[in-house]
């Protein structure tokens, strides 16, 4: 086995409460890294086409890559993988903090849990020996209940994900958590957990990771450190955290607002960087092996909910749980996300939600009796917060909010689709298309629907931040449409895929190059692997993932926006009177698809691009 790995998954038959331990499949690992690229070839070779994701064909796979738990910067992170109880396709889940690196640290690069177990269960991983335990005492509680409760009792620091009652109680959107406020937040992985009954995942251990050459490692690593040290991005991110970028959009007028009716929030200076700092900020947070302080830990210091303490909110959660419903009460936002992280639940689409039924009510789509009598209006920070509960436990009007915004506008219809903020299922994140276009087309081609982190294209436009991982990220003017740019959303999701897949943070690829990064891998696998199979790596497993989509249904016709984003014009601000042209879009599309290999009719990868990639085992499922 390659460096860099452990060399061992455990899969874990849970109808049959039989832990089995096999190797890792070389060849895979050196066309797909690891992480997610790794995770969904196992995915798209085990699970058939059209199964029930939260039924016992679904698999749920945990999986890190060949720099996660090296002491390369920010290498910290996981990934999950299954078919998501969402969108119905690819779902993928990614995380820091330090489970992935204890994971691996306990003798495993990845678990594949399978079949459902007839009890609740947790897994326990000890120095390599893996065992499944009964979790009856932990169903039902809290993230931060259940890790106390798996910590007493040890006298070794453990590492912990784990669901909270959203995943127990398959909403749609539940999180996997880990060191009780890191999410793998999206597409609903963790109500797959949930769907199995497992509860937990639990790691000790100090297994020592082999890397090929550990001289050069450590030199590499460590410029890659200085690079950080030096840079403006550690100085923003250790001041503000993620938010720091909340006035760059208000300021675009992208910054979605009252459910992304306006893209300008008069009340930013009630929730942005500056406020956090001032009202709720305790200290920066690090991840695993990393310099940089993104996190926050904040408590809440005033009002009914004193005392409280916690992580976040980050950018994402300060809008959707504030902003976008209308909310600018920072210690409201503040305690909905703690609430989010205790249950379980993804922010953006629990806000995005939340913010979509206010709107069906204002306009009457939604009855009183449908929401147990209460007024639901934009600006109830209240209403947020109790929402959450019911949404965690579906309870009332929750249990329809559990089901995410697409279903939701399916049953209540009367054109709620127009506005319901969701691409292929998943919500959209915090960044209104309208303000920058080429966002727009990384929205649609994301391959797991609304999602802002594949490729990143926000970073170029709204922030002004060149990704060094691609040589021509710059996008020349957001407000204009210009084709050819198209090849930039390409570059950056095939770049930023690869950066999954090896197990480190994404916000590296503002401060590595392709080159800087094929060094890394090169070093710590020994594997010959220059920016060119650094390229055709990051393409080969996009083209995995979109092979998923396709095989459930994915063609041309669903890489679509919302309505609202091709009609309704933005009411104020720097992009006032913008809408994203229906026919630009597709000129997009049109570019993005000739660029990728892609056919232009139908946005399924061609023969000719399956078989140049190594994929030829996917040419008969797609044609």
């Amino acid at each position: 086995m390659s460096n860099g790995f452990m060399g061992q998954l455990l899969r874990v038959n849970l109808t049959e409460g039989k832990i089995t331990v096999e190797n890792l499949r070389e060849e895979w690992t050196r066309k797909f890294i690891g992480g997610s690229g790794l995770a969904t070839r196992y995915l798209y070779d085990e699970v058939p086409v059209g199964v029930d994701p939260l039924g016992d064909d679904n698999k749920l796979i945990f999986m890190t890559g060949p720099l996660t738990g090296t002491p390369s910067a920010s290498a910290s992170r996981y990934s999950v993988v299954a078919k998501s109880p969402l969108t119905g396709i690819w779902g993928h889940a990614n995380s820091g903090g330090s489970f992935g690196p204890a994971l691996k640290k306990s003798g495993y690069d990845g678990v594949i849990f399978e079949g459902i177990s007839p009890a609740p269960v947790y897994l326990r991983i000890d120095r390599g020996q893996a065992q499944l335990c009964d979790a009856s005492h932990l169903w039902g509680k809290i993230v931060p209940e259940t890790e106390d409760l798996l910590q007493q009792g040890s006298s070794e620091n453990l590492t912990i994900a784990s669901i909270g009652p959203a995943g127990e109680n398959l909403v749609r959107y539940a999180a996997i958590m880990n060191n009780k406020h890191r999410a793998a937040g999206r597409c609903g992985v963790g109500a797959v957990m949930g769907s199995k009954r497992v509860k937990a995942v639990v790691c000790s251990g100090q297994e020592r990771i082999p890397v090929a050459r550990p001289d050069a490692f450590r030199e590499d690593a460590k410029k890659q450190i200085d690079y950080l040290n030096e840079s403006m991005l550690k100085v923003g991110f250790d001041s503000f955290g993620t938010n720091m970028v909340a006035d760059m959009v208000n300021i675009r007028g992208g910054y979605p607002t009252r459910n992304w009716q306006e893209g300008v929030y008069d009340a930013i200076e009630e929730v942005n960087a500056q406020a956090v700092t001032d009202k709720i900020l305790v200290q920066g947070v690090n991840c695993f092996a990393c310099p940089v302080s993104c996190g926050r830990s904040t408590e809440i210091r005033e009002g009914k909910w004193q005392g409280r303490k916690g992580e976040g909110p980050e950018y994402e959660s300060a809008n959707t749980l504030g902003a976008l419903c209308g909310v600018s009460d920072l210690n409201a936002i503040t305690e909905a996300n703690y609430r989010c992280n205790e249950y379980g639940l993804d922010t953006i689409s629990t806000g995005a939600c939340i913010a979509f039924a206010i709107e069906c009510c204002t306009r009457g789509l939604l009855r009183p009796e449908q929401t147990g009598g209460r007024e639901f209006r934009f600006g109830d920070a209240d209403l947020v917060v109790d929402l959450i509960d019911k949404i965690a436990r579906r309870e009332g009007v929750g249990d329809l909010l559990a089901e995410g915004t697409r279903a939701m506008a399916q049953r209540i219809g009367q054109a709620a689709e127009h506005f319901a903020m969701n691409v292929k299922g998943l919500e959209l994140p915090a960044y209104d298309p309208r303000a920058a276009k080429i966002t727009g087309l990384g929205f649609v081609t994301a391959n797991r629907g609304g999602d802002h982190m594949t490729a990143y294209i926000q970073g170029p436009t709204f922030i002004d931040v060149p990704f060094l991982l691609v040589e021509e990220s710059q996008i020349q003017d957001p407000f204009a449409v210009n084709p050819r740019e198209a090849q930039v959303v390409v570059d950056m999701e095939n770049a930023l895929t690869v950066m999954d897949a090896t197990g480190g943070c994404k916000f590296m690829g503002i401060l590595v190059t392709a080159a800087d990064l094929a060094t890394l891998i090169s070093d710590v696998t020994g594997w010959e692997f220059g920016v060119d199979e650094f390229r055709k790596s990051g393409e080969r497993i996009y083209n995995l993932m979109r092979a998923f989509c396709v095989r459930e249904g994915i063609t041309r016709e669903q890489d679509a926006l919302p309505g609202r984003l091709l009609q309704d014009p933005l009411p104020a601000g720097a992009a006032e009177g913008m809408v994203i042209e229906s026919e630009m879009l597709e000129r997009l599309k049109d570019a993005y698809y000739e660029f990728r290999g892609w056919d232009k009719s139908t946005g399924i990868p061609t023969p000719d691009k399956l078989r140049e990639l190594g994929l030829d085992d996917l040419v008969s499922d797609l044609w």
